[in-house]
């Protein structure tokens, strides 16, 4: 028989602690502060990050993005992705160890999961009991914390395109859409899947990154590595102490950096695919290189060129600035500056110019020739303004319609304007002209934009 996977084998990580598992918790603090907090943050009066997908407007604090201003949404991807690349370059799955959110919400789960049945040894000892009333309150209860944890995170991501406050009345209320129940429903239960039942298999199977990180690795990239030439031979340290066997490694075969490691791989046969970078074998080995009292760093972050020529950690980091890290790092600070600079001196008026092809190029009292226009105004700031309209391009062409016309924070109005030129100026057919908006209150807010005004070929 050929199978196309092979069958899961259930993994019971052991619980460690170190200076890694420390900084894992700060990211998972971190990232569900910002993730869980920012749809309760308020901004004028309104949700601080809020994607109005009725209205199509994005409020992202004192910003609001419209859909023409889509090429900053594909700007931030694209800044994400070269900061990918070279953290990928520098530090191998960094991103997959601290902030993936499928390795946070594991983190997450798992620890609830330390928390009702205990550690690694009395949750193996649980589940190869027959089925009783404590094992299955044990489970029930287990199962309802993830549950509530899962359905606060679809509440969540839901809150991000409908205000919490409203949300969480609409909820009480049974009165929500169908569309926000679906989400909510769809990412609770995808975030209970992944992070409850799945975990590894994610990493193994459905994440297209760990196929691909390969590309992104060299041999001074960081990974975390077993010294081979210091642990081999493994075995108990006291027997060749007593002088009853052959000197043996520093590795005394104890199995912890296995038990700790949520992939389910033994890290002493080299690189896998499967290692996300979590270090928790590192913890691990440390605490027990400490008690043996041999020196740390029989599994560490090194490199392949680091553990082929026993380069110092001096001389890892000055291999750092290599030239695919530092392509990557002047992509990515070129890409930084130019956003930053292009949303800084963005402005915040647009304007659309239509021609009125009903009655282009219309005759008037004295011969004068007027054309119409719509104008679609948009006004991004949260404030209203008053804009002045003014046209040119042609001598003696006016503006016959009211000059002023205010907009309401962050809206759009049409305004239909008529422009006249006198009497035999101009050419037969279309006339280059220009039509300039410029803020009341503050005139470097300006915006000019062309259009045609039409002369009749053939006048009366």
């Amino acid at each position: 028989m050929v199978r196309l996977y092979a069958p899961r084998k259930k993994i019971y990580t052991r619980e460690v602690s170190g200076r890694f598992t420390r900084w894992r918790w700060l990211c998972v603090w971190l990232t569900q502060v910002v993730y869980y907090g920012l749809p309760w943050l308020t901004w004028n009066g309104r949700p601080a990050v809020l994607f109005d997908l009725a209205a199509r407007k994005f409020y992202l604090f004192g910003i609001v993005l419209w859909p023409q201003d889509f090429i900053y949404l594909a700007g931030m991807l694209m800044i994400c992705a070269c900061l990918l690349f070279l953290l990928s370059a520098i530090a191998g799955r960094v991103w997959c160890s601290l902030a993936c959110p499928h390795t946070v919400y594991t983190e997450i789960f798992m620890w609830i999961e330390y928390k009702i049945e205990g550690n690694r040894s009395a949750r193996i000892r649980l589940d190869k009991q027959p089925l009783s009333p404590g094992k299955v309150a044990r489970k029930a209860a287990k199962h309802a914390a993830w549950i509530v944890v899962a359905l606060w995170t679809g509440i969540t991501l839901v809150a991000y395109f409908t205000p919490m406050r409203t949300l969480l009345q609409e909820i009480a209320s049974v009165a929500i859409g169908p569309w926000q129940a679906f989400w909510m429903l769809f990412y609770s239960g995808f975030a209970y899947m992944n992070a409850g039942w799945m975990r590894e298999q994610i990493c193994q199977y459905l994440c297209a990154y760990a196929r691909f990180q390969s590309v992104m690795f060299d041999r001074d990239t960081l990974l975390i590595t077993y010294d081979e030439s210091r642990g081999e031979p493994r075995g108990v340290r006291r027997t060749w102490r007593a002088g009853a066997g052959p000197k043996l490694g520093d590795c005394i075969d104890c199995s912890l950096c296995v038990q700790v490691c949520p992939a389910g791989i033994d890290i002493r046969k080299g690189l896998q695919f499967e290692c996300i970078d979590c270090a928790a074998c590192v913890d691990a080995c440390d605490g027990v290189m400490d008690k043996v009292g041999a020196p740390r760093g029989l599994i560490r972050y090194a490199t392949e060129n680091a553990m082929r020529a026993g380069l110092s950690q001096q001389e890892i980091r000055r291999r750092v600035a290599r030239p695919r890290v530092v392509v990557y790092a002047g992509i990515l600070v070129a890409a930084i500056a130019a956003y930053i600079g292009t949303l800084a001196t963005r402005t915040p008026l647009k304007v659309d110019i239509i021609p009125d092809r009903s009655v282009m190029g219309r005759e008037v009292e004295d011969g004068a020739i007027e054309n119409v226009y719509l104008l679609q105004v948009m006004n991004t700031e949260e404030h209203a303004r008053r804009f002045r309209v003014a046209v040119s391009g042609i001598d003696s062409l006016q503006l016959v319609s009211d000059s002023d016309i205010r907009v309401d924070a962050t809206s759009t109005r049409a305004v239909p304007v008529r422009v006249r030129l006198a009497q035999g100026r101009g050419e037969a057919g279309t006339n280059r002209i220009r039509f300039a908006l410029s803020a009341l209150d503050d005139p470097a807010v300006r915006v000019t934009e062309p259009t045609v005004f039409v002369v009749p070929r053939t006048r009366p």
